[in-house]
C-alpha cells in the first residue's frame, strides 16, 4: 500500500520493526473480536508484524514523527469493489481523534485510488466506541445479528455470543458534504 500521511498519522504496511507497538494494544485486546490476535509475548508480536508486513491488507498507524504504532487498520477485498474494514487501537491513545483521522484518510485512499464501491464494518453491538466511530464517518446501521458470532466461552466453557452490527457506506454517500468531527 501507498503511505498515507494525514496531519498527525502515518498509515503504512506494517514493518518487522512494529512489534513492540503491536504487543503494546495486543497483548489484552479489548474487544471481543481481537481475542484470537492476543499476543503473549515480544517473539509472537514479531512474527505478527512479519505476517501483516507481508500485506496490504493490515495498515499500521503511526503518530508523525515517532513511527510508533498506535493501532491499525484492515481492508479485505471483495471482488470487485467491496471492502470488508475494522481497526484496533492501543486504549493509550484514545480519546485524541487518531481513529477518525486514520479512517477518514483510509476510506478516502480506499474510494478515490483502489476504487471501492462500497466499505462495510462489523462491530460488536457493546463496542461502542467503534459503532460511534462508524457513524462520525458517515456509514449507516445497515442491521443487527443477534447471538451472531461467539469470541469467548463462560466459566463452565459455553460460548458467549455477541450481538453484531453491520454498518456500511457507499462511495457516492462518502463524497457527500459531512460536518466535521474529530
Amino acid at each position: 500500500m501507498d503511505t498515507i500521511q494525514t496531519d498527525r498519522l502515518i498509515l503504512r504496511n506494517f514493518r518487522t520493526t512494529d512489534a513492540a507497538g503491536l504487543l503494546a494494544y495486543l497483548h489484552e485486546p479489548r474487544a471481543g473480536c481481537f481475542l484470537s490476535e492476543k499476543l503473549e509475548d515480544l517473539a509472537a508480536a514479531e512474527a505478527e508484524a512479519e505476517r501483516r508486513a507481508a500485506s496490504d491488507q493490515h495498515v499500521a498507524v503511526c503518530l508523525k514523527g515517532t513511527e510508533i504504532p498506535v493501532g491499525d487498520m484492515f481492508c479485505f477485498l471483495e471482488e470487485p469493489d467491496t471492502f470488508s474494514v475494522g481497526w484496533h487501537f492501543n486504549a493509550d491513545f484514545g480519546g485524541r481523534g487518531f481513529a477518525v483521522e486514520a479512517a477518514r484518510a483510509l476510506f478516502t485512499h480506499l474510494f478515490d485510488t483502489r476504487g471501492a464501491r462500497r466499505l462495510y464494518a462489523y462491530v460488536e453491538e457493546s463496542n461502542a466506541r467503534s459503532w460511534r466511530l462508524c457513524e462520525k464517518l458517515g456509514m449507516r446501521r445497515e442491521g443487527l445479528f443477534v447471538e451472531f458470532i461467539s469470541f469467548r466461552t463462560d466459566e463452565m466453557g459455553e460460548p458467549v455470543y455477541e450481538n453484531t452490527l453491520q454498518y456500511a457506506i457507499l462511495r457516492k454517500e462518502w463524497r457527500r458534504p459531512r460536518p466535521a468531527t474529530r
